[in-house]
């Protein structure tokens, strides 16, 4: 992006981050220099990133810059969800409240539970046998 006024977001979710760049502009959004539709080809992951935008109104007033990296496809929606809303708070703080009645500002807490030693898994044992 240029060196123009932008606002930044950082969203995070399991092992994605997302980086936002907000600008105001005519409503074009990238992710990893790919338009939206292109990097999440399903519309619901689509609408469930710029979701901030939707409940907001201001689908159509920025134009969105996203580097996103780690995870899988859901957790990188959420990290560029997460990062969307924060950026737009820094824009205008009086979309704190319906942000938060969407539950758009809370970071997803859960993580991949690690491996435990003398077993297969987080969870899982090795078979059990008598003798």
């Amino acid at each position: 992006m240029d060196n123009k006024q932008f606002l930044i977001g950082v969203g995070r979710r399991k092992k994605s981050v997302a980086i936002v760049k907000m600008k105001e502009g005519e409503g074009k959004i990238t992710v990893n220099r790919k338009t939206l539709e292109q990097y999440f080809p399903i519309f619901y992951h689509q609408e469930d990133a710029i979701k901030p935008l939707i409940v907001t109104d201001l689908k159509n007033k920025f134009d969105i810059e996203v580097k996103t990296e780690g995870g899988g496809i859901t957790g990188q929606v959420d990290a560029i969800k997460l990062g969307i809303a924060r950026a737009l708070v820094k824009y205008d703080s009086s979309l704190l409240p319906k942000l938060k009645e969407y539950g758009l500002l809370t970071r997803d807490p859960r993580m991949k539970e690690r491996k435990k030693y003398g077993q297969k898994g987080a969870r899982k044992k090795f078979q059990w046998t008598k003798r």
